[in-house]
């Protein structure tokens, strides 16, 4: 009798060691880069962003790859603010060309745009939420979009010959990467 009372216990520990253990492990899924760049919009900057990864990529699971493609999105999206906040002040008398870089400010700000979605994301992360990250990073893409295209499809794009649409580009593309990536940690 004392025998089972003592390894009952044992047990239940035991399992629970187990389960704590595990669950770790299947966060940390490894999926080779040239697989997820194979996906990607432009599989050259893909695999430059995931290689410049301090320590490399290779055999760094999915949620360190997330992070890191999160703090370069963080940093593309602040210098495209800076930009934006340079072009607003280069734009002078053209009222059109100020409306637009001041609407896509807002498209990129912490509040309510970009920057502030980018936030979003790490959050969810953090909290092992991947269909969140997934969704938190499509709304980046849609406001860096509704910048460049603009939020209403019967108005034209703005013209703009500066930098920003280029800016802008680059952004969706590294945040294209962390979609890819949160689809791979939704299926672990």
């Amino acid at each position: 009798m004392a025998y089972f009372s003592i390894t009952l216990p044992l047990i239940s520990s035991l399992v629970l060691l187990f389960l704590l253990f595990a669950a770790p492990s299947s966060a940390s899924k490894v999926v080779d880069v040239k697989v997820i760049c194979a996906q990607a919009r432009d599989p050259k900057l893909c695999s430059s962003v995931l290689n410049s990864k301090p320590g490399g990529a290779k055999g760094a699971d999915l949620v360190s790859l997330a992070q890191y493609t999160i703090k370069v999105a963080r940093v593309k999206t602040i210098k495209t603010v800076n930009l934006i906040n340079v072009l607003i002040a280069k734009s002078g008398s053209d009222p059109k060309e100020k409306t637009h870089y001041k609407t896509c400010l807002t498209h990129f700000n912490k509040d309510e745009g970009a920057l502030g979605d980018i936030d979003y994301v790490q959050e969810l992360l953090k909290k092992g939420d991947y269909f969140g990250v997934g969704t938190a990073a499509s709304a980046v893409i849609t406001d860096v979009d509704d910048c460049i295209t603009g939020e209403d499809p019967e108005d034209p794009p703005y013209p703009d010959k500066s930098n920003l649409p280029q800016f802008a580009d680059v952004v969706q593309k590294v945040v294209d990467i962390i979609l890819i990536i949160s689809k791979y940690l939704i299926q672990k």
